[in-house]
């Protein structure tokens, strides 16, 4: 176990997920990097000249490194345009409810990342992760000679050996207690319903199969469960619910009260809001429409959007995507600098515990 996060970026083993919608915003990255952590912007969702307008506010709050999160375009054939049209005629009631018509499905599909590609080769940024794909050798051999570190999001084995085989230099792994979207590599409806595999399992799995360093992610609120995932094999952990509720956080005000709010009594894998799996806290737009929605991102994510602008105005958070890990419950309501701090003490006082359990075990 080592309590040097991987590659010399940080000097705390921690990692703050990139969380798109608007919570990772250039304040929480800062922040985080300031207390010794890596920070992470999220570049999903943004205009690649909106991506790079952060990227300059991350560079006037910090000097130390930081990354960027970039989503990989969907392979293969676009969604099936009917099922989208019954989706959006599913949604008729949420429509008229909030007086907002869903929106349009024209949109294009690869969230500009050609254009996010030749930014951030362009201006190199010390860290670029990649979620829903690994990206081509080509690529990653680029921002190598650019000096930029290169992590890929992986959820099984097979990934992560995909991504060791395309030059990645790490593998975030993402296990299923996370919250937010999963970052499979090849959405297959067929396995929805399916029970994922968990953090520890997946961890192990990885380090078995890859000689990549891992980023271990999913349901990880606590310095203990850092040092766990450490003495699973990993070289840093990976928090997003846990600094959701942060003052810099960029998440809406209902959504960090919703954390934990006792009416919200579980999270589960929906297809509800974006077409794609991802973990939420589970309300009333999830249960209605989660069972029908299709396999179509991010035709269902553009359909949506004006509906979940329209009950986050309203105060509605039965409307909303609420995304969530599996350990929403114990989010800290705290500055990121002093989270940090928390979460390093805390896995100081878990490493120490386990040293000491460790020699008195000894012959």
């Amino acid at each position: 176990m080592s309590t040097t996060a991987l590659n010399g970026l940080s000097r705390l083993p921690i990692v703050q997920a990139p969380m798109a919608g608007g919570a990772s915003c250039p304040e929480l990255a800062g922040a985080v990097c300031e207390a010794g952590a890596l920070g992470f912007l999220a570049g999903g969702y943004k205009s690649a000249g909106g991506m790079y307008q952060e990227v300059k506010q991350v560079r006037r709050l910090t000097a130390r490194p930081f990354g960027v999160n970039l989503f990989v375009p969907p392979g293969g054939p676009a969604a099936d345009p009917a099922a989208v049209e019954v989706y959006r005629h599913q949604l008729a009631g949420e429509a008229a409810w909030y007086e907002t018509p869903p929106g349009g499905t024209d949109d294009s599909r690869d969230d500009a990342y050609d254009a996010k590609l030749a930014i951030l080769l362009e201006d190199p940024v010390p860290v670029v992760s990649f979620t829903f794909g690994c990206p081509a050798p080509e690529a990653l051999a680029s921002f190598a000679r650019a000096g930029t570190y290169t992590i890929v999001t992986v959820t099984s084995a097979e990934e992560a050996l995909a991504a060791e085989h395309a030059g990645a230099d790490a593998v975030c792994v993402q296990g299923v207690e996370a919250g937010g979207h999963q970052g499979t590599h090849r959405d297959d409806p067929d396995e929805d319903g399916a029970p994922g595999t968990g953090l520890l399992a997946l961890v192990t799995q990885v380090r078995e199969s890859v000689g990549l360093p891992v980023v271990a992610a999913g349901g990880i609120m606590r310095g203990a469960q850092i040092a766990a995932v450490l003495a699973a094999g990993a070289d840093a952990a990976q928090l997003g619910t846990a600094f959701l509720r942060c003052p810099e956080s960029g998440a809406h005000p209902l959504h960090k009260q919703a954390l934990t709010d006792p009416l919200f009594t579980r999270t589960a894998l929906t297809r509800a809001f974006s077409g794609r799996p991802a973990r939420g806290l589970v309300n009333r737009f999830m249960r209605e429409h989660g069972p029908y929605a299709p396999a179509a991102y991010p035709e269902v994510h553009h359909l949506t959007a004006p509906l979940r602008k329209a009950a986050a105005a309203a105060g509605d958070t039965q409307g909303m995507a609420l995304w969530a890990g599996q350990g929403h419950r114990l989010a800290r309501e705290l500055p990121a600098a002093r989270l940090v701090e928390v979460l390093a003490a805390e896995l100081g006082t878990a490493l120490s515990e386990l040293s000491r359990l460790s020699h008195r075990s000894t012959p």
